[in-house]
Order: C-alpha cells, then structure tokens, then sequence
C-alpha cells in the first residue's frame, strides 16, 4: 500500500494548492501512481490547477463526506488530460465540491476525520495507489490534525515572513505530539532582494527541519494565475527544477518508511 503526504501551512496564501498538485504531477511523471485529495474543502481549488473541466465533476469529496457516494466515485484519472499516459505513472484527482451549499455545510458541520482515513487505505489499496497527496486547509482544525497524524510525511510550505514563522512553529509542535514520522519545510515566494542560503539557515535553525526546497517569487508563476501547472508548462522553469529536487529530497526521506496503515 502506498504512502501518504500531507502538504500544510499555517496560513493561506502560502500557494500550498499549486505546490501540491505540482509535485504530485512530477512524481506521476517519474513513473508512480499518484492520487491528489483536496482536503481543503472550506476553499478548494487545486482541481483548477490541474485543468479539471468542472461540469465532469459528477461526485466530490464534499458528496463522500455528506454520504451521497463512495470515495472512489469521486477519483478521477487525470493521467490522459496531463499527458502522462507515456510515463508509466497515473494521477488521480479526489476535488472537493465549489459549490456554496457544500462549503456551508461542512463549515458549520464538520465532517467525520476518522471514517476518511479508514477509506483512504482502502483508496489507495484499490486503485494501487503508491503515494496519495493531501491538500489541507491551512490553520489548525480537527479534521487536519486528525488526518495529519496517519501521514507518513507532513510537508509545511512557509514564506519568509514572521506571522508565517510564528505559525509554522506551531505546526512543527503539533507534528512532534502527534508523531508524523517525516516532518520537511518547503519555502515558497522568497524575493530576489533575499539571499537564498540565509533564509534556509534561518528556517532549518527555527525549526529544526530539513528544507526540501526554496522557491522564488516568480513573475511566470502569477502570470499563469493556477491555470495549469508550470512543471508541465515549463519544465526547464527555475521553479519547477527546484520542484523536481524538493520531491527527490523528499522521496529519498521516505524510503524504508512503512506504507500507510
């Protein structure tokens, strides 16, 4: 059975949607079988940034939660519309609902953490899943904290900014109590006029945690506004070479670590 990665942050605008369904293409590319889970179901959106047609979207993640439908019936292959189909790899994409009332209701309700969990084994198990990629509602809640803690790994993108410090931080003690096995940073939006290798110092001495990679604030990247994803835009793209050596490092923490449980 494969493994599971949450990608957090403590805040939003941290552009945690694009990193995840970026690193989730790259890692299809390279052959493995992948599922993205948007988990963010107060805002989601990272099914924009891997040019999901909406009017497909016959089941969510919002209607698995509410009981209208099995988890599987709301997967869908993406590996044919991101042209993956020569890689050896699969992506499947579990978006959670846009619509106003579905977004209420789980506000106001909640949903049940621990059922998800329980059919996310079954998920991967079923569809060979090897590495399923969550995209988390920034902040603390519940049903973060309780899907975070049968993650194999907890990815926390952080810009270098001292609320995000102060939050991150947080994080880190919330990820050390609850036992995440591999717990990495990624930093995202680093302006020019800051020099790279202080702001990695300053993020791995903070928080004792290795930096898997440090992405600059790029002008491409805005551009693109989350219309599809620069990994496959613009492969050679500083960011998505950066993108590329944060999942090897983070793939390399991950080996000899159990499946997902």
């Amino acid at each position: 059975m494969g493994q599971l990665i949450s990608i957090h942050s403590y805040r939003g605008g941290t552009g945690k949607s694009n990193l995840t369904a970026n690193l989730a293409y790259l890692a299809a590319k390279r052959g493995r079988r992948v599922a993205v889970l948007d988990t963010d179901v107060q805002s989601p959106g990272v099914h924009m940034v891997l040019g999901m047609d909406p009017s497909r979207m016959v089941h969510s993640l919002s209607d698995y939660l509410f009981g209208k439908c099995e988890l599987e019936d709301a997967a869908y292959d993406m590996t044919t519309d991101l042209g993956l189909q020569d890689s050896g790899g699969a992506l499947f994409l579990l978006p959670s609902s846009m619509k106003v009332e579905a977004i209420v209701r789980v506000v106001s309700e909640g949903y049940d953490a621990g059922r998800l969990n329980e059919h996310l084994q079954r998920l991967m198990q079923d569809l060979s899943i090897d590495l399923l990629w969550l995209d988390t509602h920034p902040g603390l809640n519940r049903e973060t904290m309780l899907t975070t803690a049968v993650s194999q790994a907890l990815v926390v993108v952080v810009r270098p900014d001292t609320q995000d410090f102060h939050g991150t931080a947080v994080l880190m003690e919330l990820a050390g109590r609850l036992g995440v096995p591999h717990v990495s940073v990624l930093i995202n939006k680093v302006v020019a006029r800051l020099d790279a290798a202080d702001v990695r110092k300053k993020v791995e001495q903070a928080f004792k945690q290795d930096v898997i990679g440090l992405l600059p604030l790029s002008d491409d990247l805005l551009v693109l506004g989350s219309r599809g994803l620069i990994a496959s835009q613009e492969p050679d793209h500083p960011v998505s070479l950066e993108l590329d050596q944060a999942l090897s490092r983070l793939l390399d923490s991950l080996q000899g670590a159990p499946p997902a449980s």
